[in-house]
């Protein structure tokens, strides 16, 4: 590694234009020059971004060897041109399958003749794309994306007959779809009237109609309308409406398709509506009218509604209903969550049904087979696995009547499989799992779980990802990752790009912390709202103690988190900057006091629950004021920070890390050449960056590089490495 650092050949941050903007809120006057950064169609924000943008690409010029080494090796161990694990739907196998060379999927179907034999890969066919021999593509994700530098599926779905195809695409990066429906039988395009819209496509039971979600100026899905298949909007009939801003809504269907179903949720209520999908122009009922903190998710199974609810359990319990039912005095009780656990949802099937939730801080599964009795299912049967740490959940089983699920299991270290269980015999069988190429030897790494004990006595599990020949000897270079929000867990997954960080003696670990939803409600509780400090000290503690065990080098400890877990790489910058050598937030919430002061804005009423009302509540305002990290950036020194955001970002504005990283530059004391502050914007992308899997991994590498190079981790194979010394370009 080279070690040249000359100040004349470090390029010049840009500095950010300072205007006046008054903000006063409960006495509280603040000004926040840097608010002008928000206008993207302002030339001169457009201007700053790509400024900022040039900085970063000659600020890291000297990384783009590793940056190609890291592509390649990514590359390298994904099988390019491969098939899904086909699934039976009518007289149909569904599939995706990708081509090597092609950045997205290609959704497609093939005639079912024999349940026990699914469709393959054509190998030896002409095309020499892996196309499946009688195959119908449902949608070429690389013909539709033609000419557009971002793009992403947002729903597609067919007509209980199978004859019609509605598809919702989105070029920008905002999550605003145009919806498309297709003749399935003679390729005809029926409709392209439906635009602008979000998530969530559904047809009448027979396809005469399709029910869509519109959202308001504040993305906040609000409408529910029926479109029938072939007329203009301005036909279309609005069929529910939620006023109250704090709540968010969907649609979707059962799993016999034989109802409609539209569910209304804030933070902490929940509300869920039914129609009978051979009744397209009937009107929805209320399962149960909502009642302020109860939350309950609605599953129908035949001739009655299974009910996953917190009533009287904070954890949840389930109950059954009638399908006709309209009040929660008409719920049973039919099973209680346990010390320890979670109730997360259901999916019911003609046989059985299956309960999702969480037990000792990860993801479980609960089989509850039909019986005769009034309840109408029996004792319930735990799915159990060989390995400590995993998730597992349901895969696509689009079908009610059927003996076996699909599920789809991993871990930090195992590939994600799909097995098909039986659920009478316990019988498990591997249809797939994920190829990993090249010279990878799977048992060469390993993963554990750590809990560390906070101040205040909570134990926050840890957990840590290494090649199996790293040792806590106080050396390593370690990338410590959380989230904490929204009771999200941050449960594990494997990753092949996650190697290439692994074979660079990196350990990567990841905190567990408050407020997301690993050890069940109360965990969310204690890490929102004035206890959201929680999140952030948690993070901090997991640090001191890969520190203290060994693990981590002190000076060779790096932070990233994306989103809310952007904001928690925020506050850990400003509370302990000693603690971190590069901290990198993604598409982070770093602003999170502005946002939160706005209405306006895209999420914000509803995430008062979340973080609590700063305009009304004086306490809140000035406990946000306390951690949000922009309002807090303090005159010492800091970590090297990466912050990396889309122009098209409807979720966090890139305004957030575009301020908050001219506020780094105006007051903190570091020393450039040594701990930068960098930030990249993709111009044409949202909330989850670059859209095609070459660019994403290209933007991973992109990132990657950067941790690695502050880490003094750049090499392959070498677990000591250099000490991180940031090289001048």
């Amino acid at each position: 590694m080279s070690t040249s650092t000359d100040a004349e050949h470090i390029p010049s941050a840009p500095v950010a234009e300072q205007r006046p903007h008054r903000r006063e809120h409960h006495g509280d006057v603040v000004d926040d020059p840097y608010e002008w950064l928000r206008d993207k169609e302002d030339p001169a924000v457009v201007a700053h971004l790509e400024a900022e943008n040039e900085y970063a690409e000659q600020r890291t010029a000297h990384l783009e060897p590793v940056r190609t080494a890291i592509f390649d090796e990514i590359r390298s161990r994904v099988k390019e041109t491969d098939l899904s694990v086909p699934v039976a739907h009518g007289p149909w196998w569904y599939y995706t399958r990708t081509v090597e060379g092609s950045q997205y999927a290609i959704h497609c179907r093939a005639p079912l003749t024999d349940r026990s034999d699914p469709p393959r890969l054509d190998d030896d066919g002409e095309k020499g794309d892996g196309a499946v021999v009688g195959e119908q593509v449902l949608l070429d994700g690389n013909d539709a994306a033609a000419g557009h530098e971002f793009f992403s599926v947002g729903g597609l779905v067919t007509s209980a007959d199978h004859h019609l195809l509605a598809h919702a695409i989105d070029t920008e990066g905002d999550e605003r779809f145009a919806v498309t429906v297709t003749d399935l039988r003679t390729g005809e395009v029926l409709d392209t009237a439906v635009t602008g819209v979000g998530y969530g496509l559904v047809f009448s039971l027979d396809g005469t109609h399709l029910f869509y979600v519109r959202v308001d100026d504040a993305w906040r899905p609000h409408q529910v309308w029926r479109h029938r298949v072939g007329t203009p909007t301005t036909e279309d009939t609005l069929v529910f409406e939620e006023t109250d801003e704090r709540f968010w809504m969907g649609i979707g269907t059962s799993r016999d398709e034989r109802q409609l179903i539209i569910a209304v949720g804030s933070k902490t209520t929940s509300e869920a509506w039914l129609l009978d999908a051979a009744d397209p122009t009937g009107d929805f009922h209320c399962v149960a009218p909502r009642r302020e903190g109860v939350e309950y998710d609605v599953e129908p199974a035949g001739d009655r509604l299974l009910i996953v609810h917190n009533t009287d359990t904070v954890d949840g319990d389930l109950a059954w209903a009638p399908l006709t039912c309209t009040s929660h005095e008409e719920w049973r009780p039919l099973l209680g969550s346990r010390p320890g656990e979670r109730f997360l949802g259901t999916e019911a099937f003609d046989d059985f049904a299956v309960l999702q939730l969480r037990r000792d801080g990860l993801s479980a599964l609960r089989v509850l087979p039909r019986d005769d009795s009034a309840a109408g299912f029996g004792t319930p049967v735990d799915l159990t696995f060989d390995d400590d740490l995993h998730s597992v959940g349901l895969s696509d089983n689009p079908e009610s009547a059927t003996d076996r699920i699909r599920l789809v299991h991993e871990s930090w270290v195992s590939p994600r499989a799909v097995i098909e269980h039986v659920v009478a015999t316990g019988e498990r069988t591997v249809l797939k799992r994920q190829e990993v190429l090249g010279e990878v030897d799977l048992g060469d790494y390993v993963q554990s779980r750590e809990w560390v004990t906070t101040s205040d006595g909570a134990r926050v599990p840890l957990s840590i990802v290494r090649r199996k020949d790293v040792e806590p000897d106080g050396s390593n270079p370690v990338i410590l990752g959380g989230y904490g929000a929204y009771e999200i867990s941050s449960d594990p997954y494997f990753s092949v790009a996650r190697l290439s960080l692994l074979d660079r003696g990196v350990v990567h670990a990841t905190a567990h912390v408050r407020g997301g939803g690993e050890m069940g409600r109360a965990w969310y509780d204690e890490g929102k709202l004035l206890h959201k400090r929680n999140t952030f000290t948690d993070f901090i503690a997991c640090a001191q103690h890969l520190v203290e065990t060994g693990w981590a080098a002190p000076d060779r400890l790096g932070a990233e988190g994306g989103s809310a877990g952007g904001l928690l790489m925020g506050a850990v910058a400003n509370l302990a900057p000693e603690r971190f050598r590069v901290i990198h937030g993604a598409v982070p919430f770093v602003d999170a006091l502005t946002t939160i002061l706005r209405p306006d804005l895209p999420l914000t009423v509803g995430e008062w629950e979340e973080w609590g009302n700063p305009l009304e509540d004086p306490e809140v305002y000035a406990y946000m004021k306390g951690y949000s990290p922009y309002e807090n950036v303090g005159v010492h020194d800091y970590p090297a920070i990466l912050a990396t955001t889309s122009l098209n970002d409807t979720r966090v504005f890139f305004t957030e890390p575009a301020k908050w990283i001219a506020r780094l530059r105006e007051v903190a004391t570091n020393d450039p050449a040594t701990h930068p502050f960098v930030l990249r914007t993709e111009m044409v992308a949202g909330h989850g960056g670059r859209s095609g899997r070459y660019d994403a991994w290209h933007q991973i590498a992109w990132e990657w590089a950067f941790m690695l190079d502050q880490l003094g981790a750049t090499d392959r194979g070498d677990a000591g490495g250099a000490r991180p010394q940031f090289v001048a370009s």
